[in-house]
Formats: structure tokens, C-alpha cells, sequence
């Protein structure tokens, strides 16, 4: 009697445990299918705002950031719809910006063409930064690199936090492989703010009448998050500065 009273509480303890390692066991499955649905969820999201083209935007203050001034001096430059001709009013309006800036904002100069040329590093300095504006000359090549003008940036920005590019052209960009240029400022985290110099009609040159070209200062603009500005006479010039 007492051996199958011993069995007999051995099978319902047998059981009991059995009851245990299902009730474990089914707890441990729910808790995957949750993990695994919350995944799910999370998945649908990210491919929903990536779909959307959501894009999270930082407000930040603008003298808070570096800023390379790059100017086009391509032969196109010379065309005479902007008084006196595209590059004069493009430095005018340069140095007005310059002036505009706080006294700690620090900023470079480019000068751009078939190549690039650093025509001052960065400086908090107006006057020295200015004076790097007025020597920019008109040069007779006609290629417009905006790659390297944009490579040479980003070697000058390197070590900066808040990283801004402005650049004025007429947009006539025949050197350089333009993807490479977006790839570049946005892998470097570069805000390209570009200004279209020039107008439809166009203005005459020394090889003949010259057009502005907007899509690719366009493009470059949006693609890395800046402004395109479409400058058409020198007070176009000077809002679109005070935009930036």
C-alpha cells in the first residue's frame, strides 16, 4: 500500500512538474512572439519614413557655423547681365556678407575653375577675409570643377563642427562627376547653400553670350540639405545672403 501510495504521489508530482515546465515554456514562446511583432513594427516604420523621404532637421544658430566662400572665376564669369559683370557683383555681395557675420564667425575663400585655389584659410578676421575676395581674378578657362571646388572645402572644414559652403556660379558645370560631388559634401556632413549667378536671357562674354544654368546648383543644394538661391541683379544677391 505503501508503494503505490509512494507511486501514485510520484506521478502527481511527475505531473505537477510537467504542468510547470509548460507553463515556462508558454511564456517563453509569448515573450519571443512579442519581441519578434515589436521588431515587425519597428521594420514597417523605418521602410514607411523611408519611403516618405522623413529627414530629421537640427536648428542651429548660423554664426555658429564655419563657412567657405567658394567662387566660380570660370570665363563665363565675365558675362556683363550683372553690373558691372557676374564675378564684380558676386564679390560685392561676398564682403557684404562677410561684414554681416559675428565677430567670432570664421570664414574661407575659394576660388574656382578648371581647378581649385585656396585664397584664404579660415579667419575670424574681416578685413584679411576681404581683402582674400578682392584679389580673386577673372581667369581666361572656361571649365567649371565644382567637384574639386567642393574636395578642397571639405579639406579646409576638416576640423570644424557646423560645416556651410556657399558657392556662386553660373552653373555651366562641363569638369568633374557630379554624384561624386553630392556623395562627398553629404558623407562629410557639409550644407551646400549655392547661388545661380546670371540670367536666362544670359550676357555677353569675350566667346559670346553666356546663359545661366540652374539644375545642377539646384540638385547640389537639396541633395545635401543648403539653399539655391537664383541671383538675377545685385539686390537678388544681397537678400539671398541675408536668407543664409
Amino acid at each position: 500500500h505503501f508503494y503505490h501510495l509512494k507511486n501514485a504521489r510520484g506521478k502527481a508530482l511527475k505531473f505537477a512538474n510537467y504542468d510547470a515546465i509548460a507553463r515556462v515554456k508558454g511564456i517563453d514562446l509569448y515573450s519571443k512572439n512579442i519581441i519578434i511583432l515589436m521588431l515587425d513594427i519597428l521594420l514597417v516604420i523605418a521602410i514607411v519614413f523611408s519611403l516618405s523621404g522623413f529627414t530629421l532637421y537640427k536648428e542651429i544658430n548660423a554664426d555658429s557655423f564655419s563657412y567657405v566662400l567658394v567662387i566660380d572665376t570660370s570665363e563665363s564669369m565675365g558675362a556683363t547681365d550683372l553690373v558691372p559683370f557676374r564675378l564684380s557683383a558676386a564679390k560685392i555681395s561676398a564682403k557684404n556678407f562677410v561684414d554681416s557675420l559675428s565677430a567670432k564667425t570664421k570664414v574661407a575663400v575659394v576660388s574656382f575653375s578648371w581647378n581649385s585655389y585656396i585664397e584664404q584659410e579660415f579667419s575670424d578676421d574681416k578685413d584679411i577675409i576681404k581683402n582674400a575676395i578682392d584679389k580673386i581674378e577673372l581667369t581666361n578657362v572656361g571649365g567649371t570643377d565644382i567637384y574639386e571646388a567642393i574636395m578642397t572645402s571639405s579639406f579646409l572644414l576638416r576640423n570644424e563642427k557646423d560645416k556651410a559652403v556657399i558657392l556662386i556660379s553660373d552653373g555651366q558645370i562641363n569638369v568633374g562627376a557630379f554624384d561624386k560631388v553630392v556623395n562627398k559634401a553629404r558623407f562629410e556632413k557639409i550644407l551646400v547653400h549655392t547661388i545661380a549667378i546670371g540670367t536666362k536671357e544670359g550676357g555677353k562674354t569675350a566667346f559670346g553670350v553666356s546663359k545661366v544654368d540652374q539644375d545642377a546648383l539646384k540638385s547640389l543644394s537639396y541633395s545635401t540639405g543648403g539653399k539655391f538661391f537664383s541671383v538675377e541683379n545685385s539686390e537678388d544677391m544681397l537678400k539671398c545672403f541675408n536668407d543664409v
